[in-house]
């Protein structure tokens, strides 16, 4: 009987927690925070890998063994970020 009322604080004290989080994110968002890991590349190293790739002919995993970063997530940024004109 006392677990099952410890069980019942705790899932209340969940539930709490969650809505005061809830509650914080939206004020952050509003203020311009982002959420998550920051980005891998730069706009610059972005810019250069394009042009590595597409002036120069050279390979994406090459570009991407140059910068550091894994093919995927130099594809993924370059697909995310618009090409400069």
């Amino acid at each position: 009987m006392v677990s099952t009322a410890f069980a019942g604080i705790a899932d209340f004290e969940r539930s709490l927690i969650v809505e005061r989080t809830s509650a914080g994110r939206i004020p952050a968002k509003a203020r311009g925070v982002r959420f998550g890991p920051s980005p891998a590349l730069s706009a610059a190293q972005i810019e250069n890998a394009r042009k590595l790739i597409k002036d120069e002919e050279k390979p994406v995993a090459e570009v991407a063994r140059l910068l550091g970063v894994h093919r995927a997530t130099l594809c993924r940024a370059l697909a995310d970020a618009p090409a400069e004109a």
